[in-house]
């Protein structure tokens, strides 16, 4: 009996410490979007990255001619020559691909741009977001954005609006 008694105890102690934790969830992308601070940084990383993909789809095309010419070529010219020529190219794909990784690749330019834009703003809305949690005694506040380990969320628990106002931004 007493053994009962104290699990009984347990059980309730440990079911009344769960229901005293306080979580809720926000939307951070639909938060970032609404705003136009990185609504204006986007347009901009956009802007830079399109203007380097056309330089790499020009470095391409000019690698593709030099190839179909010197395949056009190839008959006519020398062991010598040809050697030459498929240096050229093999020297003109590596320049590609140094450029590519200088713009694209990880902590390259775009990468160093996008922390230089949007961090500052991603930033904003996490503390805004943990000081909307320590005003409310949230212990927990999930990301809905992007997320595969939330399978359902009560929308009452939705506090994506609440960030919105604490950060002055209107959300549709």
């Amino acid at each position: 009996m007493i053994k009962h008694s104290v699990i009984l105890v347990l059980a309730l102690l440990t079911t009344a410490g769960l229901s005293a934790q306080r979580f809720c969830y926000v939307n951070s992308d639909f938060i970032l979007n609404q705003m136009d601070d990185y609504t204006k940084a986007q347009e901009e990383l956009d802007k830079v990255a399109d203007g380097w993909r056309k330089e790499v789809d020009s470095r391409k095309a000019e690698i593709a001619k030099m190839y179909q010419d010197f395949r056009n070529d190839q008959v006519l010219l020398t062991e010598e020559q040809e050697e030459l020529r498929i240096q050229e190219i093999e020297a003109k794909e590596r320049e590609l691909k140094d450029f590519q990784k200088a713009k694209f690749g990880y902590e390259g330019e775009l990468f160093t741009k996008r922390q230089e834009l949007i961090k500052p703003i991603q930033d904003k809305v996490y503390a805004a977001i943990e000081q909307y949690a320590n005003e409310r005694n949230y212990e927990f506040i999930f990301d809905r954005a992007n997320s595969t380990t939330l399978l359902y969320a009560n929308p009452k628990n939705d506090k994506t609006q609440d960030v919105l106002k604490r950060l002055g931004v209107s959300g549709n």
